[in-house]
């Protein structure tokens, strides 16, 4: 029997795990989720959660256990991620695009006591589990359709548990109960730590400044193991009791056909998918009239994007949501009304978000000038696991520090410059590699482009590029370098430009600048 305590604990709930049961107690015929052939209502994937809790439960997941999901987007993922959080565990999404040595560093770190991996990707993380010499209760997702691997039991032992009673568990709002692991840009990644308290904040801000409603149907196809996609839009619309189709990966080909089919109303897309969106030949043969609201962000755009989304979806409603992992992740947003009027912006801070931009001593600095970007939220994750000493450098003075630059406007609209660490030293002035981007993309027959700096013998850092052109385009090295001569000042246009297929990216569709530097580290010091 519970004692008064705990009664007016569960009575007062509001945890991760309650979201599909409320959802489902509002609206429980309708559809919540559509994964290839199969479609859940509400009720019918709260019922799926409660089967896999206790399923978990009777595995001896509890509270504090940490799980590890190694696998691309499928209904496995979405049904045990809520399970996890109505037991109280910790969820530990995993980038699907590791090897087995950064995977085994994840494992090793997180301290899982279960791993949940899509079959293909098995052998992978069984290499990882072998280096480490851990004996992990271990489940497949048949995802890929592959030959269940030797030592690894069916998810469907879980997902299809016979025992559906309502799970609950009495969880303090700032108990952990997600774990988001950084892209590890400078050093090894750092296990983000997020509450129930955090992730709602997060999505009321999202909801309020993104205004979000019931009645979308929503496309989801970057990864889940993003917090993005998982904490910006999936999550946001099981609370709000949204439709989502979840496709396992975005492949543009795909997303235009189902934007046609289940009439999508609601889309995120990081910059580089949009783009590849609007270069694919189907763009302007499907019926995309639906689209009413679309969102960037995980990067910055470039305006020419921006002027062309708005022209060849003059009915969509833009929206730029800024922010990072720790931020769960939402820091400001930039709504449609804004679009052209503020260029460039990433908006005001959201609902539940003070941000300042401030100098090296973490003094606020005035309207126009560059500093570091900081925030105060309750979105804010709970430290790093295991990592104090980088948990207390980020939270310094009361304020988590983001890495970025950026300045205000004289209407308080912010403008990120750059990273710190992308921010480039050349002969004693400084360059934003975003803006040498921005005048880059503008060439008509460039679609993508990103500027870094790497060492110079003279320069000490040195401006680079490497452009990949539109399909059908043949432009050179030497075009964008006169491009660049007549639309840059002289010490911001690349002094090496590489033309190129394709750019590094990850899995959310970043470029992986840290590659391309390692790639061109070399570039000006060769004989």
């Amino acid at each position: 029997m519970m004692d008064t305590e705990g009664l007016i604990n569960r009575a007062r709930s509001q945890q991760l795990g309650d979201i599909l049961r409320r959802s489902a107690a509002r609206t429980p015929d309708k559809t919540a989720l559509v994964f290839r052939d199969q479609t859940d209502s509400f009720a019918q994937l709260d019922r799926a959660v409660d089967c896999a809790a206790n399923a978990l439960a009777a595995r001896g997941i509890g509270k504090g256990d940490r799980v590890a999901l190694f696998t691309h987007n499928n209904r496995s993922f979405v049904v045990l991620r809520f399970a996890l959080a109505r037991l109280g565990a910790i969820t530990t999404p995993v980038n699907f695009m590791l090897n087995a040595e950064d995977f085994a560093y994840i494992l090793d770190h997180s301290g899982a006591c279960m791993l949940i991996a899509e079959d293909a990707l098995c052998p992978i993380a069984d290499q990882a589990i072998t280096s480490l010499g851990l004996d992990l209760p271990k489940f497949a997702i048949p995802h890929a359709g592959t030959t269940l691997p030797e030592g690894w039991e069916q998810v469907s032992v879980l997902l299809d548990h016979e025992n559906a009673d309502e799970v609950w568990t009495d969880l303090n709002a700032d108990d952990p109960v997600q774990m988001m692991y950084t892209s590890g840009t400078e050093s090894r990644p750092k296990g983000a730590l997020l509450s129930s308290s955090a992730l709602y904040a997060q999505y009321v801000s999202c909801i309020v400044d993104g205004e979000m409603t019931s009645d979308a149907v929503s496309l989801h196809c970057l990864p889940l193991f993003h917090c993005a996609q998982l904490d910006c839009f999936l999550s946001p619309d099981l609370y709000l009791g949204v439709t989502s189709i979840l496709h396992e990966k975005a492949d543009p080909a795909e997303m235009l056909a189902a934007i046609e089919a289940h009439g999508v109303t609601k889309l995120f897309c990081p910059p580089t998918v949009w783009i590849a969106l609007l270069r694919h030949p189907d763009f302007d043969t499907r019926d995309l009239s639906s689209l009413n609201v679309g969102y960037y962000g995980a990067s910055i755009m470039p305006t020419a994007v921006i002027e062309e989304l708005m022209a060849r979806l003059p009915n969509m409603r833009l929206f730029n949501f800024y922010g990072q992992t720790e931020m769960a992740p939402v820091a400001t947003i930039l709504g449609p009304r804004d679009q052209m009027r503020k260029l460039g912006s990433a908006g005001r801070p959201a609902l539940n978000v003070e941000t300042r931009v401030v100098d090296d001593m973490d003094q606020p600095l005035p309207v126009g000038e560059v500093g570091e970007v900081v925030h105060r939220s309750p979105h804010l994750i709970l430290g790093y696991y295991k990592d104090p000493d980088k948990t207390a450098e980020a939270f310094r003075n009361g304020w988590f520090h983001s890495g970025d630059l950026g300045r205000y406007d004289e209407d308080g609209y912010l403008y990120i410059v750059d990273r710190k660490k992308d921010m480039i030293k050349t002969g004693g002035e400084n360059v934003a590699s975003r803006e040498v981007e921005e005048a880059i993309f503008r060439h008509p027959d460039v679609a993508e482009v990103a500027v870094f700096g790497v060492p110079h013998p003279t320069w000490i850092e040195a401006v680079t590029a490497v452009v990949v052109p539109k399909a059908g385009a043949s432009v050179t090295a030497d075009d964008i370098r006169s491009y660049c001569q007549e639309h840059l000042t002289h010490y911001k246009a690349p002094k090496h430009i590489e033309i190129a297929d394709q750019l590094p990216k990850n899995a959310s569709g970043k470029i992986l600048k840290r590659e391309l530097r390692q790639q061109h580290n070399d570039v000006y010091t060769q004989s």
